[in-house]
């Protein structure tokens, strides 16, 4: 059995992690720790796991915690993952880091777009990005994961096909995403109040979003030139889901079929991508609770731009189920185990 600890257990990330964790057949959660709820039975934080998880939030003790383990899981805000990863690598553990601390390769972006300085920036060569089906042999070699964000997630599993075989032009991009309120986290604050989210639609991070920096470096790896995209984020009164409407010049003539083909072609065999049939579009309260990404794209033959549709639960192929899956590749087992479950409907 793989001994698991979840650090930050008791976010909504940390929630999702536990969840998971505690269905899959060969792990052991060992630790879950909290600052706020050290000393409490994990089932009054959150009572749908009553009876399902029997453990007391610890206090984190790092030492310790890391040398009964053999992965750690870090559900924490940017800034706090970089001493707990250099302890991991220390004692020769695995981590997927559920935060920013090591999605960015360059020191510079990341103190520039998070406004903290980054401790530990000889650990950023070790850190693969852990978008899994784009980076799966990485990963399967690596100590330290970084897990995607949830808008990167839907804008380069949506983007990846045609970018990589250089079919638009990628000084073109627009992203427009949407998010549930869970994608804000669980503490407390103004914006995500019930009074001002609820019948309301907001766009934030306008020119701004911190997920900016994370998008572009991963589509220039794929693009192998410098790309700048638009990408607005939208707050929507839902509790789960994510979409991205995504829009593309195409730089070679193509049609419908010629699209469908080439996605469906670059998605065989990752399970848990979808391209969906002709006339079915992505929709969030499809995918709760599950860790797919479905994806569907239409050509503007009109305009010459392709529009794709990209959408995920963001708590889950957004942030933990991603990260069990990184976490099944870096132990060589089968990817769908703890994850392969159908969303919830209605």
């Amino acid at each position: 059995m793989i001994k698991a600890a979840v650090i930050g257990a008791t976010g909504y990330t940390g929630a999702e992690l536990v969840r998971i964790l505690s269905r899959h057949p060969e792990v052991e959660l060992v630790a879950l720790t909290s600052r706020s709820c050290a000393g409490t039975p994990y089932y009054q934080v959150y009572p749908h796991l009553y009876k399902y998880i029997e453990k007391e939030c610890q206090a984190l003790d790092l030492k310790s915690l890391v040398a009964e383990s053999d992965v750690i899981f870090t559900a924490l805000p940017h800034g706090h993952s970089m001493e707990i990863a250099a302890e991991v690598v220390k004692q020769g553990k695995k981590m997927v880091d559920l935060g920013a601390d090591f999605r960015l390769n360059s020191v510079q972006q990341y103190e520039s777009w998070y406004k903290v300085e980054h401790q530990m920036p000889d650990l950023l060569p070790q850190a693969v990005y852990g978008l899994t089906e784009l980076n799966r042999n990485k990963i399967s070699s690596s100590t330290l994961v970084a897990n995607p964000g949830c808008y990167p997630t839907t804008a380069l599993l949506g983007l990846a096909p045609l970018i990589n075989n250089k079919l638009i032009d990628v000084s073109s991009i627009i992203i427009d995403s949407k998010s549930g309120v869970s994608g804000a986290g669980r503490k407390l604050s103004l914006k995500t109040h019930y009074s001002e989210v609820n019948e309301n639609f907001q766009a934030y991070g306008v020119a701004a979003h911190r997920h900016t920096p994370e998008i572009e470096q991963e589509l220039c790896k794929l693009a192998g030139e410098e790309v700048t995209i638009s990408f607005t984020p939208h707050l929507v009164p839902m509790t789960r889901g994510m979409l991205s409407t995504i829009y593309a010049s195409l730089t070679k003539e193509m049609n419908q079929e010629q699209i469908n083909s080439l996605y469906q072609e670059y998605y065989s065999g990752e399970y848990f991508i979808r391209v969906l049939p002709p006339g079915v579009l992505p929709q969030t309260k499809a995918l709760a609770g599950s860790n797919f990404c479905d994806l569907a794209v239409t050509l503007d033959s009109r305009t010459g731009r392709v529009i794709i549709l990209s959408a995920i639960d963001n708590l889950v192929k957004g942030a933990s189920g991603q990260a069990v899956q990184n976490m099944n590749v870096m132990f060589g087992l089968d990817e769908k185990l703890g994850l392969d479950m159908v969303g919830i409907y209605p």
